[in-house]
């Protein structure tokens, strides 16, 4: 068992601990904290279960597993906010999603992985078509925030209709580049593919039980879901104690609980010298939060009566573009090193720091 592994399964304690802090009415700051600690081995393991099941499956059904998996722990936190009504902790956690990855993730991705390797190699041509679809999310949130700052009197019916035929592009592109990825150019992605298959062979020596991984899928699925509602009870009163605002909140610590497991696996295949694969985690992410969860909130808002658009805050909306563009021009050249890394975590660090003093007020 790796390191990784045994500290994710040492915070499974944190579960029973945030169910008692709840009903013992401990306190929502008690509640807040353990029902975070708790979020992070779930996801774990709905990451493990995720690939284990897609060993079974096969490539292209594991492929789009893994895509419609990727990022369900942040999903169902932002469901959770979004039917709660914290619709700035919701867009706050797209932000924060998109520059964590782009930014923490592949930073310290390429710093680790540099110290050990001087160089390390990734195919520029899966770069250039990531950095194509992270413009296209940026426009996406850049013209709802345009004609609301450009046009005198809109709606936010009009705002919300527009984010609506807007999150339908967006899924429809999403769901052309899984075609591009999985079947049309699939090639340039089977290094990632063969080397995740290879270590999971490897590690059982025989294929997975399907049966087993599904329901803890399922079971893990759950339980996420119920330590959300926890977070997202306690978020308003513990956030307040601590002193913290709904953006800082919703930029950093919501997608760092949401997606810790998936931030763990690209940083220690970096290490090993697997660029590949570790940008393919931690862009793949980026994308998926913007061309996917994003457009999905967009439409659960809808359905579910609460106003969600795309419709960003003026200072997310710079910072998503400055930490599209900085990761774009690292990774354009299909190279890495413990430089470039730096300059990530760098404007990651610089980032967190606006967020954190940016005078915002507390969560409405």
């Amino acid at each position: 068992m790796s390191v990784k592994d045994k500290i994710f399964s040492v915070l499974l304690l944190f579960v029973p601990v945030s169910i008692a802090a709840h009903y013992l009415e401990w306190g929502d700051l008690t509640v807040f904290v353990t029902a975070g600690l708790a979020i992070l081995p779930l996801a774990a393991w709905m990451g493990t279960a995720t690939e284990e099941i897609a060993v079974v499956v096969g490539p292209m059904l594991g492929g789009l597993l893994n895509a419609t998996f990727g990022n369900a722990t942040e999903l169902i936190i932002a469901l959770v906010a979004l039917n709660a009504g914290f619709i700035d902790v919701v867009k706050a956690s797209i932000t924060g999603s998109i520059i964590g990855n782009l930014l923490l993730v592949m930073g310290l991705a390429m710093l680790l992985g540099g110290l050990r390797y001087k160089e390390q190699k990734f195919q520029p041509i899966v770069a250039r078509v990531n950095a194509a679809s992270m413009n296209l999310a940026v426009i996406a949130i850049l013209l709802p925030t345009a004609m609301n700052y450009t046009s005198q009197g809109i709606s936010h019916k009009t705002l919300q209709n527009f984010s609506f035929a807007v999150a339908i592009v967006l899924i429809a592109v999403y769901a052309l580049t899984l075609l591009f990825s999985m079947k049309t150019h699939s090639y340039l992605y089977e290094l990632g593919v063969a080397e995740a298959e290879t270590e999971v062979l490897e590690d059982t020596h025989e294929k997975p039980n399907m049966w087993l991984w599904t329901g803890v899928l399922l079971v893990c699925t759950l339980f996420v879901a119920f330590e959300s509602e926890l977070l997202v009870g306690s978020l308003e009163v513990a956030t307040s104690q601590l002193g913290l605002t709904a953006l800082f909140t919703g930029v950093i610590l919501v997608p760092i609980i949401g997606n810790a497991a998936e931030h763990a696996t690209a940083v220690t295949v970096a290490m090993k010298d697997k660029m590949d694969l570790s940008l393919s985690v931690a862009v793949g992410s980026s994308m998926q939060i913007a061309l996917f969860v994003a457009p999905v909130l967009v439409i659960a808002g809808k359905i579910i009566g609460q106003p969600m658009d795309l419709d960003f805050n003026p200072f997310e909306l710079v910072a998503v573009a400055v930490s599209v563009l900085i990761a774009n021009t690292i990774s354009s050249d299909g190279r890495s090193n413990w430089l470039e890394g730096t300059l990530l975590l760098a404007a990651y660090t610089v980032l967190g720091f606006a967020f954190f003093f940016h005078p915002v007020a507390a969560i409405s």
